[in-house]
């Protein structure tokens, strides 16, 4: 995991190396100034000429700016590395994700990849950070500093012994106390997420139902567990400050008096004042590289549980491959399943397809009909391998569709969601989806198929109309049409409609159905559909119960061979009731 990270730092890996080479140079001249200033005040306290007092202050400045210089470029390039690692790391945790197959995405939930991508990248980011410019700096200041203490300090530093150890145990079991609160945090992270996508996704239903006082308080009960865990933490933390003040205060007044009552005893040969002085400096020194390397200590440790869920995402293998050697060209659209069974999980008791064996010549229409639950969408989500058949095989132009590479299958296979989505952008932008290099004409043409060029044309800036996300300023039926003509303009070798056209009328499905006939003939077209009338006209209907086909043949044969068809018939023809699903 740590070398995957590693690879993320990628062109700002200068930046990074440049950070804790300038930590160094800060960290010695911020060590050596208070050795200086010993000397200047012994000096002074000598009787020395004001040229010497001028010159150490000369040096001094010096000494400032280029602590200055070193510290504010460390901040420079700590920040560009730091910025340039998150950026590369969300990049590949996308990239990733992109990768993944329905079986994959299945196991996080889309809340918790956002977190990860966000809140655990900008934790990792901060504790990255925190590593090439603290973890080098305090650490570089606490040595240096214990160092010139005893150097300068003599008897007087014998009270680091005493707080430095205290100082430590302290902070130390002040941030294990706090890191399993801080640990349960992140999960939380994805309930408040999920929380809010759900509520702007949902946000019609929410408001059709009267349930935004609910949704207030399911978010708000979210919020305020968070709350309550921070707080928890953060009381916890606090007692860094008072614990770091006791020992500062209690640094403080060793030195004062004990050093004072030597200088006094022993005339200045023991200690003299300006030591007392470098050492009140390096004791604070030392308190703060130990209050910082606590902090660090904390940062990292709660950021240990980002990189962790990071981890999560970056090792997870993605389900579906390419094989060794991949076929990229298609010779047609025939579809053959062959002893076909299928679940979701390996953990699963029932399958979901069980005994598929159903074969579909190159440019045939079929229409699938079943009840809700009956997995007809299962089926057809094999073909372009969203998901593999967890027994037997599913063939596409006479090879199994896992002999194909990934790219080439799903440009061959198009299909059309119920719940299709556009994005932000104009009507032209998501058209091209379909085909980037689609033009003007072949957008219409399409369009005119689809039945959506009318409606299309009535808006006032046509095919350059936007879009909102998730095409909310459409009608469902308007949607349907557009991702309809998005997927013609494919022309793929398998056009799959999953209950595409269920928001639009019977008169227009119809249409629709008659433009696949004369633009894609040789298009093997598969629909899914609620509605007999929508299926009638395939050459072969397959009906599907639990899982399994129960029928397969013509309307005709079906009317007398199929109880279930028939009865679906009857209740959509004779006012029978409601719709099979």
């Amino acid at each position: 995991m740590f070398y995957r990270l590693a690879r993320c730092i990628g062109r700002y890996r200068a930046a990074a190396v440049a950070t804790p080479l300038l930590m160094v140079g800060e960290a010695a001249i911020e060590c050596l100034m208070p050795f200086i200033i010993a000397n200047l005040i012994n000096d002074i306290n000598a009787g020395c000429e004001m040229d010497k007092i001028l010159g150490n202050g000369v040096i001094l400045v010096i000494l400032a700016l280029c602590s200055m210089l070193f510290g504010g470029s460390a901040g420079f390039t700590a920040a560009r590395a730091s910025s340039g690692f998150a950026k590369n790391l969300r990049r590949e945790l996308f990239a990733r994700v992109e990768d993944f197959s329905f079986e994959n995405i299945d196991r996080f939930s889309s809340a918790s990849l956002v977190t990860r991508m966000t809140t655990d990248v900008t934790n990792t980011q901060m504790a990255f950070m925190m590593i090439i410019r603290g973890a080098i700096r305090a650490p570089l200041m606490l040595i240096f500093s214990i160092v010139m203490g005893f150097y300068m300090g003599g008897p007087l530093a014998g009270t680091f012994v005493v707080v430095i150890p205290v100082l430590a145990f302290g902070l130390i079991l002040i941030a294990k106390k706090a890191m399993p609160t801080f640990r349960a945090v992140f999960r939380k992270y994805d309930r408040l997420n999920q929380s809010i996508e759900e509520n702007v996704m949902a946000m019609r239903t929410v408001k059709g139902f009267v349930r935004e006082n609910y949704e207030k308080e399911k978010f708000g009960a979210a919020a305020e567990d968070i709350r309550r865990d921070f707080t928890k933490a953060e009381q916890i933390v606090a007692w860094n400050n008072p614990l770091m003040q006791i020992c500062l205060y209690f640094n403080m007044i060793f030195i004062m008096l004990v050093g004072s009552k030597l200088i006094v005893a022993n005339r200045g040969t023991l200690i003299d004042v300006g030591q007392l002085s470098a050492m009140l400096t390096y004791g604070f020194q030392i308190l703060m590289s130990l209050m910082m390397l606590s902090m660090i200590y904390v940062m990292i440790t709660i950021s240990a549980e980002s990189v962790r869920r990071i981890g999560e995402v970056l090792t997870e293998v993605p389900a579906l491959a390419d094989p060794a050697e991949p076929v990229t060209e298609i010779p047609d659209g025939s579809v053959e399943f062959r002893g076909v069974s299928f679940k979701y999980s390996a953990e699963a008791e029932k399958f979901a397809l069980e005994g598929i064996n159903l074969k579909i010549g190159s440019g045939e229409t079929i229409g699938i009909i079943g009840g809700t639950g009956s997995s007809k969408s299962t089926l057809v989500q094999l073909i372009p391998r969203l998901y593999d058949a967890t027994e037997g095989t599913v063939l596409l132009g006479g090879r199994d569709v896992k002999e194909y590479g990934l790219e080439a299958l799903r440009g061959a296979v198009s299909m059309v969601l119920q719940k299709n989505m556009l994005f932000a952008g104009t009507i032209r932008e998501n058209l091209r989806w379909g085909n980037e290099n689609a033009t003007d004409e072949e957008i219409e043409e399409a369009c005119r198929l689809a039945q959506a060029h009318d409606f299309v044309m009535s808006f006032p800036d046509g095919y350059d109309s936007m879009i909102e996300q998730g095409g909310t300023n459409v009608s469902g039926g308007q949607k349907q049409r557009l991702c309809i003509a998005r997927a013609l303009l494919k022309k793929p070798k398998v056009l799959i409609l999953d209950d595409s056209t269920s928001a639009v009328d019977t008169k227009t499905d119809a249409l629709i159905r008659r433009g696949f006939a004369s633009y894609i003939p040789e298009t093997t077209k598969i629909i899914i559909a609620q509605r007999i009338s929508s299926v009638e006209d395939a050459d072969r209907i397959v009906v599907m119960d639990g899982g399994k086909i129960s029928a397969v043949g013509t309307h005709e044969e079906l009317l007398r061979s199929s109880v279930i068809y028939r009865e679906v018939y009857e209740q959509q023809t004779k006012g029978g009731g409601t719709d099979a699903a």
